[in-house]
């Protein structure tokens, strides 16, 4: 079930993200966890939360900005069982997102976007702290935005 996500639900993002982020994102140095994950409540201020709960328990979550995917994590122990799919065709039908950048060095990450149909429209060499990891700018193939009004 997907629903939108309180304040009380915070540390369990924050568990999850972890969770996700050990798991996925093998190029980042652990001092740039440590800061991310520091900040990572600060960032919930500014998206729209929606998380994907099973047997009473969240175990994936998105952030929504407009009309972007500002973040998509599953938990590790449930990855590849479709729960992503779910929360971006959500994000898709019901909020209209259209847009997601991506860490180009998670290779896995950008293979999942090209899956559910998005492509590369630039790359910043930089992420949005300005640390060197190089981001994706993907957006909806145009056939996925036209059928998906």
């Amino acid at each position: 079930m997907i629903r939108k996500i309180e304040e009380s639900d915070y540390q369990n993002l924050i568990d999850i993200w972890e969770s996700a982020v050990r798991s996925t994102h093998d190029f980042l140095k652990e001092e740039d966890f440590h800061y991310y994950k520091v900040h990572i409540p600060t960032y919930f201020e500014h998206v729209t939360l929606f998380g994907y709960e099973e047997n009473g328990a969240l175990i994936g979550f998105i952030g929504v900005a407009g009309e972007n995917l500002e973040m998509l994590f599953i938990h590790n122990d449930f990855r590849g069982k479709g729960i992503g799919k779910k929360l971006v065709s959500y994000g898709i039908d019901q909020l209209k997102i259209s847009k997601v950048d991506v860490n180009e060095q998670n290779a896995h990450a950008v293979e999942f976007y090209k899956h559910v149909g998005f492509r590369v429209l630039s790359r910043n060499a930089l992420d949005g702290q300005g640390k060197a990891y190089p981001i994706l700018n993907m957006g909806l193939k145009p056939c996925l935005l036209m059928t998906r009004d």
